[in-house]
């Protein structure tokens, strides 16, 4: 027997929600396969078992808030027997009266009343109770007869639902099986392309009246439907308002030209890609410009105290990384001014990586100093962030588009050209500092941008 006990998630954290679990009572789990969901003030996780086994009791149901280190279940070396109930009061595994049956044993409990043992029938006695235990044993249908539930956000579940799609016939890449967003996409996609090579239904015999009224649309079947916000978007509305609430917001924005970074990607970014498994983007190249302009602006490095202003001493980066469209988390590169280009590039996308598949600790998105959020990717031309308290400053990095820019030569001499140009739009807190001060930032961040030699940083 193993007690699984509500993990610390970070040196801050006192206390979980379980959101999810993944396994039923008497069904058995791996060590290390994912067990359950918990949701903090900081950050979601899906936690992995401790040991391998069968799921013998669940002690915290879905939804409630407990300790760190509370016992949550038991697990058992031994598989359920179908004698008795599980000790949580909750339905043991259905399994026949002969539970030397190995195929009994290894039902999934959704499939027990559909099909009692042949070889309890004779024996009149014996199968009288039976039923009892066996009806108990499935509340729940099981929604996929031939394996687990497939595990589904609320994303992904009304992306299945509006396309009309099958859930049990779409293959999930995500952690355990689950089905992402993308997973959904393409199946929205083989969907599309095999109703587009259907062949068209032939064109009725007579024709139609010459002036005949618009076909009556049906009623729609369609409603509205509410949905639970998630802990996520619910302390990311708490933060935003208590933010917009705590600070004067002001937004400075400056055009930037890209066009020595983007010669960089172009020559340099196939061989990186090679080299480190994921793209060359332009946020470590501002990322690194960021932590440079800051040495010679330290109060954007801030965060405002009790009629006082806070100037860290060291640099830590957070980004504003999108979860699917159901929330946001901003994990934090630490120390980002002792890391040169590469090496954050590594760190971003490690951390971006590790939040979207729930595998974060608390100490992950602790301790930020200034954050950046990264829009740019959906084209976006500036957007006005809301700052991430209690720092005084963020960043919103939007779309580089190319466009057509007046350029000088050596002689001094004008020329149209077509360069890669974005706007980097600052929000930022108008009791640390003025206006001038966020210029002056701006306008270095700018110049190291577009004069830095990069090939070296690389």
């Amino acid at each position: 027997m193993a007690d699984v006990e509500m993990p610390q998630l970070g040196e801050t954290v006192t206390e979980g929600t379980i959101t999810k679990w993944f396994k039923a009572v008497g069904e058995e789990v791996a060590q290390d396969e994912v067990l359950f969901e918990v949701s903090t003030d900081k950050v979601d996780s899906e936690v992995p078992s401790p040991a391998g086994g069968y799921l013998a009791e669940i002690l915290v149901p879905e939804g409630e808030t407990v300790d760190v280190g509370t016992r949550l279940a038991v697990l058992s070396d031994e598989p359920p027997s179908g004698d008795g109930a599980a000790p949580s009061g909750e339905e043991a595994p259905a399994e026949e009266a002969s539970g030397d049956d190995a195929s009994a044993q290894e039902a999934p409990a959704g499939e027990a009343p559909a099909s009692p043992a042949p070889e309890a029938e004779p024996a009149a006695p014996p199968p009288a109770p039976a039923p009892a235990p066996s009806a108990e044993s499935a509340p729940e249908p099981a929604p996929d007869a031939s394996g687990p539930p497939k595990l589904l956000s609320p994303l992904v579940r009304r992306l299945i639902d509006e396309h009309g799609l099958d859930a049990a016939s779409i293959t999930g890449t995500g952690i355990g099986g689950r089905i992402t967003r993308s997973d959904v996409e393409s199946a929205i996609g083989e969907q599309r392309d095999s109703a587009s090579g259907a062949s068209p239904a032939p064109a009725p015999a007579t024709a139609a009246p010459a002036r005949s009224e618009p076909p009556v649309r049906s009623a729609s079947p369609r409603q509205d439907r509410v949905e639970k916000l998630n802990r996520i978007r619910l302390r990311t509305g708490e933060h935003m308002v208590r933010s917009k609430a705590t600070s004067p917001h002001v937004l400075t924005a400056v055009e930037v030209d890209f066009e020595a970074i983007e010669r960089v990607r172009r020559e340099h970014g196939p061989a990186f890609k090679e080299t480190e498994g994921f793209s060359l983007t332009y946020l470590p190249f501002i990322s690194r410009a960021v932590v440079d302009a800051i040495e010679e602006f330290p109060h954007l490095n801030a965060s405002v105290g009790d009629g006082e202003l806070v100037v860290h001493g060291r640099v830590n980066l957070a980004y504003a990384v999108d979860l699917d469209f159901e929330g946001l988390l901003a994990p934090v590169v630490h120390d980002a001014d002792a890391k040169r280009l590469t090496a954050l590039a590594r760190e971003i996308h490690d951390l971006a990586s590790r939040a979207r598949s729930k595998q974060l600790s608390a100490d992950d998105i602790a301790d930020g100093t200034f954050t950046i959020t990264n829009p740019g990717r959906y084209g976006t031309m500036m957007q006005f962030p809301v700052i991430n308290q209690p720092q005084v400053a963020i960043l919103s990095t939007d779309g580089v588009h190319r466009k057509p820019v007046v350029v000088s030569d050596a002689d001094g001499g004008e020329a149209i050209a077509i360069h890669s140009v974005g706007v980097l739009a600052l929000a930022w807190d108008h009791r640390a500092f003025d206006g001038a001060y966020v210029a002056a930032f701006l306008d270095r961040l700018r110049e190291l941008l577009e004069t830095r030699d990069w090939v070296a940083e690389l």
